[in-house]
């Protein structure tokens, strides 16, 4: 990438909000709702930035561990020599995992969390600013369920592949808020299925790492 690491986690950082503050954003508005009502009935309140920020953490910690098989990566690529036509089956393979992903029950029922998000202030609530932040890091561990190996599949298609953003962005927020989440999520399954299986029997539908 020709990232140092603090780079690389502010790019991430930046990166995240684009992407999933658009489907994070009903349950952030939720969480502003019941404490604006607790502020306007003069009771204790937590400013909403608490909650963000409990997400945000969360997910630049998932940073970390991206940005460390992204270096290894390039350093094997580098001393092996391996050849384009491998690196682009591997991408293939990630993509066809990603797919099959979308398809099993951890996906689903981390979904359904985000989906809800009525259902997680009043199941997850926790009061004080610890208890927002707690409730940030929780909700991002759901979205994190949902959407990790998405996020993955910028390593085979370019962590700076606007197109790749822009679709993961609307595919995300399609799965999260949108009322037919259920058709877009087994489309974008057997999509990325297929493409990966082609990837594999043919690198060349990868042009992305066939051309580095």
């Amino acid at each position: 990438m020709g990232l140092g690491a603090f780079t690389f986690l502010t790019a991430w950082t930046a990166m995240m909000v684009a992407m999933m503050f658009p489907a994070a954003a009903p349950m952030i508005l939720m969480f502003a709702r019941v404490q604006a009502g607790k502020r306007q009935q003069g009771k204790a309140f937590v400013a909403t930035w608490i909650f963000v920020a409990g997400y945000l953490v969360l997910w630049i910690a998932f940073g970390l561990p991206v940005y460390g098989l992204a270096v290894v990566i390039e350093r094997v690529v580098d001393q092996a020599g391996i050849a384009a036509t491998s690196l682009a089956r591997a991408g293939g393979l990630l993509i066809l995992l990603a797919g099959l992903y979308q398809l099993s029950p951890l996906k689903r029922a981390c979904l359904a969390h985000c989906r809800s998000p009525l259902h997680f202030v009043l199941n997850q609530w926790r009061d004080g600013a610890l208890g927002a932040l707690v409730m940030g890091v929780r909700h991002g561990v759901y979205c994190l369920g949902c959407c990790w190996l998405l996020f993955l599949l910028l390593l085979p298609l370019g962590f700076m592949n606007i197109g790749a953003m822009l679709l993961l962005t609307a595919l995300i927020f399609a799965e999260k808020a949108l009322p037919f989440s259920r058709p877009v999520r087994i489309a974008a399954a057997g999509a990325l299925a297929t493409w990966g299986t082609l990837i594999l029997f043919d690198p060349r539908f990868l042009p992305v790492m066939m051309g580095m």
